[in-house]
This record gives C-alpha cells, sequence and structure tokens, in this order.
C-alpha cells in the first residue's frame, strides 16, 4: 500500500488553488466567437483539436495530487451545476 500525502494549512490551500485555477484558463480560452483551438495530447492516437471547453476541462490532470484535487473539485461542482 502506497504511503499517503498529507498536507495542512496554507501548503495545501496553495497547492488547491492552483489546480482550482488551471481548470478556467484552459477553458476560457475556448469561450465566445472568438474563443480559440486547443489541442489536446491523447494517451494513445492522434492529438484531437477542439474548441469545445467541456472536452478541455475533461482532459485535465494535473500531475500534483493536490493541484489535480483542486481541478477535479471544480469539474464537480460545474457538473452538479448543469
Amino acid at each position: 500500500m502506497a504511503a499517503k500525502d498529507v498536507k495542512f494549512g496554507n501548503e495545501a490551500r496553495v497547492k488547491m488553488l492552483r489546480g482550482v485555477n488551471v481548470l478556467p484558463d484552459a477553458v476560457k480560452v475556448t469561450l465566445g466567437p472568438k474563443g480559440r483551438n486547443v489541442v489536446l495530447d491523447k494517451s494513445f492516437g492522434a492529438p484531437s483539436i477542439t474548441k469545445d471547453g467541456v472536452s478541455v476541462a475533461r482532459e485535465i490532470k494535473l500531475e500534483d495530487k493536490f493541484e489535480n484535487m483542486g481541478a477535479q473539485m471544480v469539474k464537480e461542482v460545474a457538473s452538479k451545476a448543469n
């Protein structure tokens, strides 16, 4: 069984906040009539080009565990709102 990485206080908040901010920064470039395309690197096959913010959000997986938790929380909240 792998050891758990436990963080408390400001260190945990700062890392999770970075993850919370990464997701909207990646999605907002696709919004509106002047929205830009985003290239998504797939683990299999060719990369895909999309202007769909939902597809971009689904593909966000961050290397740092705590930053990834922040990004996943934003996705969860967004899915519950719709």
